[in-house]
């Protein structure tokens, strides 16, 4: 008996000292949770009752080089219901359908959703919105937004870019300086209970939001406006596709314009062109819309109407690409101005050399034809290249042969792409070296048979014509904050030592001549200097026919201060490059030139006095 009494004391001992080791660790664990994780602890449960609405950051203005806002912001309003603290839903659904022009079964849906926070419209205009919050409904939160704004609708579009319904660059330049634009969202806390209603005196807290910067750019909105008024009215008058045009600083790769007419409307960006879709466009949307319409008698219609969809995002796509960066063309005789300058650097060509042009050259058992086909008879280079005879740069291309070419087209940078502050630029498509026979490095020599993008053109011709220092063309100076403090100069690659000085000078001299005395001379403006060249590639396939006229030309020849390229793509009826384009080029020019504080230089009367015998 009295072994089982101390047994019994011994499980009883045991007992306590495990129920009291038990305690100990919970108390521990108490004190631990209590005292050292009571701030976390107490943010979650803070956290649990808190409800976060966005208070969007105002995104930074898009402004031009003489401080004219070209994107800035419009408030508008976020209009949201807050489930649990509805407490007339019948009115909600009404006042909601009526204000926001919206079918009632579509707000039903989200008022009787059972949700923390469900999001009815944004982009609400502030007027519409304070009339809601005015009406004082339980559960129906108005909250200011942001909504992008282009005072200048189609200017620039597929320069400028805009943003989606979060307000995020799409493309453009709203896209490549989004982290600079964007700023930093705010948020508003409110506290509510265990059924998710606000606390009444609880207050809120806010985290107020930072603004985006302001993105100053080169382009001119003057300069811009003459380009756009230009194109549109070469493009009317010869029925034309399109017209593009590029306005920049040779020296520094600033572009003062860049048009693509038709532009589109940066204010309604999922609109095409012209509003309703053209017969051409439906008949491309109906034939993809039966190709993935499913077989059978129960195909479903929502293929059909995914199928509608595709075809029309693919003609936004279309319509939003810009030309002059995402397109390639054959650049035609503008080229052999690259040709000129690769040959004076090899040194296969003088400008006393003379050449004979029977109106086309035998390159093995092709005959390629000039554009002249009864020939320009016997002619020095420059002449050669007034003329943009192209047995004449057929000749230098052989003498310069593949190597030296391709040696050339890298030393300019006509294989790399340019740089430029817009997102989806295209290469070069050029030939593999290893596939370039005496044919197609004829044709290369005068510019056909590969393709390049307009700003590729405008810029390495730049690079011929400033000194030989490559320039990396750009819209972007500078980035500064709300009070026009400065927060960064922009930065831009220039490659020196692409052609020597004397290449740079001789090549402007005799451009310049191809404006004053040759085929150019429809871009000529008495009292000014201006170099040019004309061209007119067509485009593939041959057989049908279509043309692309373009005119490079740049003032003054002597020293050059502004560039622009212009490139009508299939004009109806006279197609050639000197009639059509270099005109354009010349009233773009009368009017900017003045205006960048250009000089015009005395005319001597004597020439005066022959050029008013030759009107």
């Amino acid at each position: 008996m009295f072994r089982n009494k101390t047994f019994n004391r011994k499980k009883l001992l045991v007992a306590f000292t495990a129920i009291m080791l038990v305690l100990a660790i919970l108390v521990g664990r108490l004190v631990y949770l209590m005292v050292f994780c009571s701030e976390y602890y107490g943010q979650k449960a803070e956290d649990l009752h808190e409800r976060e609405r966005d208070i969007k950051a105002a995104r930074g203005k898009i402004i031009d080089s003489t401080g004219t806002v070209l994107a800035t912001n419009r408030t508008v309003c976020t209009i949201s219901v807050i489930h649990s603290q509805i407490k007339e839903p019948e009115e909600v659904i009404r006042v909601l359908s009526k204000e926001l022009g919206m079918e009632e079964e579509k707000v039903r849906k989200r008022v009787e959703k059972v949700s923390s926070i469900e999001r009815v419209k944004s982009n609400v205009d502030k007027e519409v919105g304070d009339r809601i919050r005015n009406c004082k409904l339980a559960g129906v939160k108005v909250d200011e937004d942001y909504k992008r704004y282009y005072p200048y609708g189609t200017m620039a579009s597929r320069v400028l870019g805009f943003t989606g319904g979060d307000n995020q660059g799409i493309i453009g330049l709203e896209v490549i300086y989004e982290e600079y634009l964007k700023g930093s969202n705010g948020k508003i806390l409110t506290l509510t209970d265990a059924r998710g209603v606000e606390i009444e005196n609880a207050g809120e807290r806010r985290q107020e939001p930072v603004d985006g910067y302001n993105l100053h750019i080169s382009l001119d909105y003057n300069i811009q406006m003459y380009c756009e008024q230009a194109a549109k009215k070469v493009m009317e008058a010869k029925s034309a596709d399109g017209v593009s045009v590029i306005v920049m600083k040779p020296d520094n790769g600033e572009i003062l314009a860049m048009v693509n007419v038709p532009e589109f409307d940066l204010n309604d960006p999922f609109t095409l062109i012209g509003g309703d879709v053209s017969p051409s466009e439906a008949q491309k949307i109906e034939a993809q819309e039966t190709a993935a319409q499913p077989k059978g008698e129960e195909a479903e219609d929502g293929a059909k109407d995914k199928a509608k969809g595709q075809s029309k995002q693919d003609l936004l796509n279309q319509m939003w690409r810009n030309p002059c960066i995402n397109d390639t063309y054959e650049p035609g005789s503008v080229f052999k101005t690259i040709t000129t300058a690769a040959s004076f650097e090899e040194g296969v060509v003088t400008l006393n050399d003379h050449f004979f042009c029977p109106g086309y050259k035998m390159v093995e058992d092709r005959r390629i034809h000039c554009h002249k086909r009864t020939g320009h008879g016997s002619e020095d280079f420059t002449q050669g290249l007034m003329n943009s005879c192209n047995p004449v740069f057929i000749e230098l291309g052989l003498r310069l042969g593949v190597d030296n070419m391709y040696k050339y087209f890298e030393q300019f940078g006509l294989l790399s792409r340019t740089g430029i502050d817009l997102p989806g630029e295209a290469a070069t498509i050029m030939h593999n070296k290893k596939n370039v026979g005496p044919v197609e490095l004829a044709t290369i020599s005068f510019g056909q048979s590969f393709q390049v993008t307009p700003i590729q053109l405008a810029t390495t011709v730049s690079s011929l014509i400033n000194g030989g220092h490559r320039v990396t063309p750009h819209f972007g100076v500078s980035v500064k904050d709300s009070q026009g403090e400065l927060v960064e100069n922009l930065q831009y690659e220039v490659k020196e030592g692409v052609v020597s000085e004397g290449t740079s000078q001789t090549l402007r001299s005799m451009l310049e001549k191809v404006v004053s005395e040759g085929s150019g001379n429809r871009a000529y403006i008495e009292g000014f200097t201006i170099g040019g060249k004309t061209a007119t590639s067509q485009t593939l396939p041959r057989s049908a026919n279509k043309y692309i006229s373009s005119f490079l030309g740049f003032a003054p020849a002597e020293d050059p201060q502004v560039l622009a390229l212009l490139i009508i793509n299939n004009p109806q009826g006279i197609y050639y490059g000197g009639t059509i384009a270099a005109p354009v080029v010349k009233e773009i020019f009368s009017n900017i030139l003045p205006y960048l504080g250009i000089e015009k230089e005395a005319v001597p009367e004597k020439e005066a006095a022959k050029e008013e015998a030759e009107r």
